[in-house]
């Protein structure tokens, strides 16, 4: 389990691209430190294995499906991504319940800078809007976030300078994909109101 708190902005060095899959090649001094094989990393919001590790970088092996469903299959050596470290017990939760399972991808539709932060409305695909709320909380490329306005086929965020510095959304234009998990405690509410129901209609 993740927070959405990114711990820093690492590099692909490297991509290998595999009969129904690609391993990555990463840097990341960071979150580097201490991994072991069999370890989880979030690059730009996907949960990932560490398969070796060898001073400040790390490879880590991208199925097909997960290149299907996510940004990572437009990654190149030399693109920048976010990545951080499963949670601790016992931290303090930063952000917000993150699991590092992308739902769909979006779009940056528009940036509308201003003095002190930046808008940034993205898309969003037509089964994820009943789960974005105005002020509920959305994982855009594995940061956490807080939606500021809900439309029917995007939202917006506000970005304070830290984020715009330290993660990809700094340096994301129009048209770029990013990955997009919802709040992972509205689809259980989804599922048990679901089954009440349908118990209630037996």
């Amino acid at each position: 389990m993740f927070t959405g708190i990114v711990e820093e902005l690492g590099e692909i060095t490297a991509v290998e691209t595999l009969d129904d899959a690609c391993r990555f090649r990463l840097r990341g001094p960071v979150v580097t430190q201490g991994a072991r094989h069999g370890d989880s990393i979030a690059v730009n919001g996907v949960c990932l294995t560490v398969v070796d590790h060898e001073g400040d970088e790390f490879t880590a092996d991208v199925m097909a499906e997960t290149l299907k469903r996510s940004s990572l299959g437009a990654l190149k050596a030399g693109s920048r991504v976010n990545l951080e470290r499963p949670m601790a017990v016992g931290e303090r939760l930063g952000g917000h319940i993150v699991q590092g399972h992308v739902d769909g991808t979006g779009e940056i539709l528009e940036r509308k800078p201003s003095e002190h932060w930046e808008i940034v409305k993205i898309s969003l695909p037509a089964d994820l809007t009943r789960y974005v709320v105005e002020k509920g909380s959305i994982t855009v490329d594995g940061i956490s976030l807080t939606v500021v306005d809900a439309g029917p086929d995007y939202f917006t965020v506000s970005l304070i300078p830290t984020t715009l510095d330290l993660t990809t959304l700094g340096h994301k234009q129009p048209g770029d994909p990013v990955n997009l998990e919802v709040d992972v405690i509205a689809k259980y509410v989804e599922r048990m109101l679901g089954d009440r129901a349908q118990g209630a209609g037996r």
